[in-house]
């Protein structure tokens, strides 16, 4: 592909040689497919998700080629940032429901048909939000996310964003999940199809996750992230803390533990979320 090609040769470049005006037009080519979602960070392979690390090159190059810029509405509004990366461009054709109210899209993420923007959220650089997700109030989709189709990322939750190390897995979160509100799901993790996060949890590649009905344990192994298996139900628990002091004070932290998963009841109360698309 040469647009990779181009992409990796000029990310192992120092910038203040490099001809600026060539590299811009292959970086504004680049976030140009990356809008589209052409491009993407991390995609799925068969059953399995292959990171793009070129992806991730691309959209750092894009940061060393900008030069600061006043972005402000006006005087009292004031805002400033890399001159490539504005706001994303949107209009009423794309289908996307941006409701008023303080959220802001970054230029270089992907937003499919049926997403719904309820103020105040916010999405940053790479990141994909596939068709018809929603994404409540003061919800962050970070940088290089994916997201999948009808994903409801539910008020206070943060999808976190992974750039740097280049070949790390961003954070995935498959078709039909649901993200209950104030979740956090960080770096390493995999939530897959039709999960539900009960509201509170928090996950993170170093989160052991306790599969009650499974009787088993999931860790991020090495390279591979924290996998949350299908339609499993996960609500924030407590393990006590090891040793004898710790047991003497009754200590304890918190343990993400899988309750159960998926069944006719669950699926009504989901089914729920639909009416606010």
């Amino acid at each position: 592909m040469v647009l990779q090609h181009e992409i990796e040769q000029l990310f192992d470049k120092d910038i203040a040689v490099v001809d600026r005006g060539k590299a811009l037009q292959v970086f504004n080519e680049f976030k140009f497919f990356l809008n589209r979602g052409e491009v993407r960070a991390a995609e799925r392979v068969g059953a399995d998700w292959k990171v793009n690390t070129w992806v991730k090159k691309g959209i750092l190059l894009g940061f060393r080629l900008g030069a600061m810029d006043d972005l402000s509405i006006n005087t009292q509004f004031r805002f400033f940032d890399k001159s490539t990366y504005p706001l994303k461009k949107l209009n009423v054709t794309d289908g996307v429901r941006l409701v008023p109210g303080g959220s802001a899209i970054r230029d270089g993420a992907y937003i499919g048909n049926g997403v719904v923007c309820m103020p105040p959220m916010y999405v940053n650089v790479g990141a994909y939000v596939d068709d018809g997700t929603l994404i409540d109030s003061h919800a962050l989709v970070g940088s290089c996310a994916q997201i999948g189709k009808r994903v409801h990322v539910s008020a206070g939750s943060q999808i976190g964003g992974v750039l740097e190390p280049i070949g790390a897995m961003p954070v995935i979160i498959e078709d039909d999940v649901l993200v209950g509100g104030n979740c956090g799901v960080f770096e390493g993790t995999m939530v897959k199809h039709r999960a539900v996060l009960g509201a509170g949890v928090i996950l993170t590649g170093s989160t052991p996750v306790y599969d009650a009905v499974r009787k088993t344990v999931y860790r991020r192994e090495g390279e591979h992230p924290l996998v949350i298996p299908e339609n499993a139900v996960v609500v924030p628990g407590s393990r006590p803390l090891a040793g004898e002091w710790a047991h003497q004070q009754g200590l304890s932290i918190t343990a993400p533990v899988i309750i159960k998963y998926r069944d006719e009841k669950t699926d009504a109360s989901t089914a729920l979320e639909t009416l606010l698309r």
